[in-house]
């Protein structure tokens, strides 16, 4: 068995790998699918093999799999390429009939219905279509994403969205999601399988200012503006009109319950709880 892993120098391939490590996987076992040798080059420095490929150069991916790999790839970054980007890396899979074919998609798969998972869709689609066995890990969002401006936040005394009063989001930390996907990868039981990946509990915004403001001892509140100021604000700090508006549908989705489910897949495959949004706060506060 040998593991392969698309988009590894990324900060969650990198976790995964540092994970499987951990879990005494064999570095030459192991393989780091990167787009430059530069960016691999502390991987390969502890053992771990490399092939260069291209998400976008689907030629790159030539010689890159095995019948006997178990294969992870991580979804690509750029909004509205990713469909095409990750055939590159099924068709690559399914011309070498790898073992398992594991993607890291989004909370609620088939049924995720905001702008953000469309992709997603297609991409699982396209894998069951592929016949390979499969496991589907679904995350939903980092808690690192609401945690990387509390300086901000707490400076500005509020914490500005388009979520409704009360929406909830049942976050996980980046390391939580890694050690899920290092677990189906180097033990058994996982194919054919999708895990629904999220915090154990959801929380609001208005907890989340809460918080912050325990631990600050600086007054932060939730405000919720609508979807034409929210996207006002997003464009304003410079992220494209078409991204803006991906971000407020996907604060939409939070405000209608969309993410805020808690099946308990994520920490029946870690084996312990996850990481609760106060420790997130705490960390990025200490760092």
């Amino acid at each position: 068995m040998s593991i392969v892993i698309t988009g590894a120098t990324g900060q969650l391939g990198r976790l995964i790998i540092k994970d499987l490590l951990a879990a005494g996987v064999p570095a030459d076992g192991i393989t780091a699918v990167a787009r430059s040798a530069d960016k691999a080059a502390d991987l390969v420095a502890k053992g771990v093999g490399l092939h260069i490929a291209d998400y976008d150069r689907p030629e790159t991916f030539a010689g890159a799999f095995r019948p006997e790999d178990r294969v992870l790839l991580i979804s690509a970054s750029e909004v509205g390429k990713r469909t095409a980007q990750h055939a590159a890396v099924i068709d690559a899979a399914k011309a070498a009939g790898v073992a398992q074919l594991g993607y890291v998609g989004v909370f609620g798969g088939p049924k995720a219905d905001f702008l953000l998972a469309a992709e997603h869709r297609e991409t699982e689609q396209s894998i069951l279509d592929s016949g390979l066995p499969y496991t589907f890990l679904r995350n939903n969002w980092y808690s690192e994403m609401y945690t990387g401006d509390l300086a901000g936040i707490v400076e500005r005394g509020a914490i500005v969205n388009h979520v409704a009063e009360g929406g909830r989001i049942a976050t996980a930390t980046r390391s939580d999601f890694a050690a899920a996907a290092a677990v189906v990868l180097h033990t058994d039981g996982h194919l054919n399988k999708a895990y629904e990946l999220s915090g154990d509990t959801a929380w609001t915004f208005e907890e989340f200012a809460e918080e912050l403001t325990r631990q600050t001892g600086t007054k932060v509140v939730h405000t919720s503006v609508s979807a034409a100021e929210h996207k006002a604000i997003l464009t304003g700090v410079g992220l494209p009109e078409g991204f803006a508006d991906i971000l407020v549908d996907v604060d939409d989705a939070i405000s209608r319950g969309a993410l805020s489910g808690t099946p308990g897949d994520l920490s029946r495959l870690i084996g312990r709880p996850t990481t609760p949004i106060a420790d997130t706060i705490a960390e990025a506060l200490a760092s």
